[in-house]
């Protein structure tokens, strides 16, 4: 399974992104999808998760009501829609999948088995 994370880019606080997260290898399994984000110095946390069928999100607290994680398993793609970004939302953000969970959605990142490899986000103020 291979997972490859684009969209990232420099954006000034107050706008918007859209990162996107392809999946292929195989696809015929759906996975838990999550986005993970590292900022510099800082331990890698969980910004969204979305369960196989999307029935079930979590959202960390400090993106809550700004982030929109969705999902067309018929393109295998997952996108996070990050709106009114600040700069403490500055980070690499990486998406990841969960083999194990059907409709629960884990936060931690022990529980994800596939990893892509980033995209860098940038707000300015």
């Amino acid at each position: 399974v291979q997972l490859q994370a684009s969209g990232g880019g420099v954006v000034q606080a107050g706008g918007s992104l859209r990162l996107s997260c392809a999946v292929s290898g195989r696809t015929s399994r759906k996975y838990g999808m999550g986005w993970f984000r590292q900022a510099p110095g800082k331990e890698r946390e969980l910004a969204a998760a979305i369960s196989r069928g999307g029935g079930s999100t979590s959202y960390a607290d400090s993106v809550k009501g700004r982030f929109t994680i969705s999902r067309d398993n018929a393109k295998n793609t997952v996108y996070l829609q990050m709106n009114s970004l600040k700069p403490e939302d500055t980070a690499v953000y990486y998406c990841a999948a969960d083999s194990v969970r059907w409709e629960a959605v884990s936060t931690a990142s022990s529980d994800y088995d596939y990893w892509g490899q980033g995209t860098l986000v940038t707000v300015s103020s």
